[in-house]
């Protein structure tokens, strides 16, 4: 007799619930020093357009270079009361803030940004992965022997992992000798002074043949050094230029069959809607299992630099 009424009752319940339906962020702070990246800002788009799909408010903060600022932005993101805040910087660097954020109870996604403890997890690409194909491309390519010019940045670890694993892939080659190892001011993008840092390293190997190949940790680097190659009239050497990102500069490059010949793709639009998926399981009281979430890549060559 009770058996029908207890059903009904859960039958309400359910239904309750069911239009109710699940929490839902009001507002998320994406913050990071590197909005003129074309990468991050792939990344930032596609997380605006998933969370403005699902009818987010969603604040863009750009920081211009400056990672210590990065810290009072998140702490005004907190004293704003936002559901949660999104970073693309090395948390490492961003410690203070993100523990403002902890103490406040706000979850923080990084989009491709590095682990940290205080954050909920990390939505990026396998930057080991990638590393290794590009570096391996580059080994190959020159028979694994010559000399060769790394790009790095350590200071961001997603892409301070690229350069550890191309040192690793480069080093199993005895007759593989990296040059340089340099590091670009990354302010403006990274053009400019990966082309005057490739243009000095030029002149101080005049000879043909005396650089074999540029590995560059994103597209930015491998840009520069290809225009320093083509300026010094030295592009028929036959210098093989790999980069990572697949942007679509370095596409262009790649297309016309010059020397930038790979770059391995990461699905920018993807890194930003998995965060943004992630933020909205967090927001609906789901404890992440993954501290790094991974979204696929892909080797660009000319074989398939027209594929979408």
């Amino acid at each position: 007799m009770f058996r029908p009424i207890a059903t009904m009752a859960a039958g309400a319940l359910a239904l309750a619930f069911a239009m109710a339906g699940p929490a839902l962020a009001q507002s998320v702070a994406v913050i990071t020093p590197y909005l003129a990246q074309p990468g991050t800002q792939f990344y930032v788009d596609g997380f605006t357009a998933e969370a403005e799909a699902k009818g987010w408010d969603v604040n863009v903060v750009d920081t211009a270079g400056d990672v210590a600022a990065v810290i009072s932005r998140i702490e005004d993101a907190v004293t704003q009361s936002v559901d949660a805040i999104v970073i693309n910087v090395d948390p490492a660097q961003v410690e203070a803030g993100l523990q403002s954020a902890a103490d406040a109870g706000i979850p923080v996604v990084g989009m491709d940004a590095g682990s940290h403890p205080l954050l909920a997890t990390n939505v990026t690409s396998n930057g080991y992965a990638m590393a290794a194909e590009t570096a391996v491309y580059v080994a190959n390519r020159i028979g694994g022997e010559g000399r060769v010019v790394m790009f790095v940045f350590d200071a961001f670890p997603p892409v301070q992992i690229r350069g550890v694993i191309a040192d690793a892939v480069f080093a199993n080659h005895p007759d593989i000798e990296v040059i340089d190892r340099i590091t670009p001011d990354v302010q403006d993008g990274g053009i400019a002074d990966s082309r005057a840092r490739m243009e000095a390293l030029l002149a101080a190997n005049p000879e043909a043949g005396s650089i074999d190949a540029v590995w560059a940790a994103w597209d930015q680097p491998a840009l520069g050094a290809l225009q320093a190659i083509e300026d010094a009239g030295r592009a028929d050497e036959g210098i093989v230029i790999v980069g990572m990102d697949a942007n679509p500069q370095a596409r262009d490059a790649i297309a016309a069959g010059g020397n930038f010949e790979a770059s391995m793709a990461q699905d920018f639009v993807g890194i930003g809607a998995r965060a943004a998926d992630a933020v909205e399981r967090l927001v609906n009281g789901e404890e992440l299992r993954q501290s790094v979430i991974y979204v696929p890549t892909k080797l660009i060559t000319a074989a398939n630099v027209d594929e979408q």
